[in-house]
């Protein structure tokens, strides 16, 4: 053979094996990001930390969440009292379901069921069928529910209301309630931690006026501790002081728990399952003309599947930071729309 052959099949058998070797090409992950004071929904690539669509039309969005699929953006419009059901390829609204009354936070089943908390007196859990277009069934609560999320085995919703001050908990094979518990201060985000065997085992509550959050033992019912978080300097001038601590989440693989702080301007990481603090990242200032700088009031927050960036929606701020889990750096400081808060993450194939 000669010597240019030998080359050929030399570079021919090393790109075969360049091509085994690359990795399979991971999917696209988008951070939904809804601006609450406007009509926007900004969608952030990860890749990239840019935003390539931003969904118009949405008058006062709150929450943001998606089908199973991926296919379906669903956004709760609190305006319009709809939940608006939003194409995600191009970002176009293709049907709005009427809902019983003034929408906040939603979540969706593995079936694709979409759970609305009902803000307005005197409160629901709307289950809405977006292929049907319409709410199957309103359970009725005591009190105006804010924000719900699923159980990580799926039997139950668990849902929060700032002016009841009250965690209703319901089952989702009945869809009823199942039970409910009280604390001394309206209940704000929650996060979900799940027992090795799947099941639900620890719920941790972020509450009015506290800079920190409670542990719920789901099985028991009850309070079993108050984290407090470390305190800052920020709050008063930006009139949250009575939701110093908003914006909390587990980290994909369930070792770590994430919670913003308002009056820290600040994320801070605890270890699971013993919640010892292990760093914090300081979040943007605000400056502001003729004035000192203000926080960037942190609101929620949301992770890469992979767990190497969590985001930060700054409501004061007009923008999100991505975070770096690892080295605890701000990587990225994305602009978005006015007032930004919910915010949620989209992983396609």
């Amino acid at each position: 053979m000669s010597l240019n052959a030998n080359v050929r099949t030399f570079c021919m058998l090393q790109g075969m094996w360049m091509l085994l070797a690359l990795p399979a090409l991971a999917g696209t992950t988008r951070i939904y990001v809804t601006n609450s004071a406007g009509d926007t929904v900004d969608v952030v690539d990860a890749s990239t930390n840019k935003v390539v669509q931003v969904i118009k039309g949405i008058e006062v969005p709150h929450g943001v969440n998606f089908s199973p699929d991926g296919k379906w953006v669903f956004i709760s419009n609190e305006t319009d009292r709809v939940l608006d059901i939003v194409d995600e390829n191009t970002g176009a609204i293709v049907n709005k379901v009427a809902l019983s009354g003034h929408p906040n936070n939603i979540a969706v089943t593995k079936d694709g069921l979409v759970l609305v908390s009902i803000a307005s007196a005197p409160g629901a859990l709307d289950i809405v069928d977006p292929k049907a277009a319409k709410v199957v069934k309103s359970i009725p609560t005591r009190g105006g529910l804010h924000n719900t999320y699923i159980t990580p085995d799926q039997k139950y919703a668990v849902a929060g209301s700032v002016a009841a001050k009250r965690l209703t908990v319901f089952d989702l094979k009945t869809q009823t309630v199942a039970w409910e518990m009280d604390f001394d201060a309206g209940v704000r985000p929650m996060t979900i931690e799940k027992s090795p065997d799947g099941s639900t085992s620890r719920i941790f509550v972020q509450l009015s006026n506290l800079n920190g959050f409670a542990v719920v033992d789901f099985a028991k019912h009850q309070e079993v501790a108050r984290i407090k978080l470390p305190d800052g300097p920020y709050g008063k001038a930006e009139w949250r002081l009575g939701t110093p601590s908003h914006g909390i989440g587990i980290a994909p693989d369930g070792k770590t728990l994430w919670v913003n702080s308002i009056v820290a301007n600040a994320i801070f990481e605890y270890s699971l399952p013993d919640l010892k603090l292990m760093g914090h990242t300081t979040l943007p200032e605000v400056k502001n003309l003729g004035g000192p700088s203000s926080g960037s009031v942190p609101e929620w927050i949301t992770f890469t599947p992979d767990g190497r960036l969590v985001y930060v929606s700054n409501s004061a701020d007009r923008s999100v930071s991505a975070i770096d889990t690892e080295t605890l750096k701000q990587v990225a400081r994305i602009t978005v729309g006015e007032v930004p808060k919910r915010i949620n993450t989209l992983a396609l194939p």
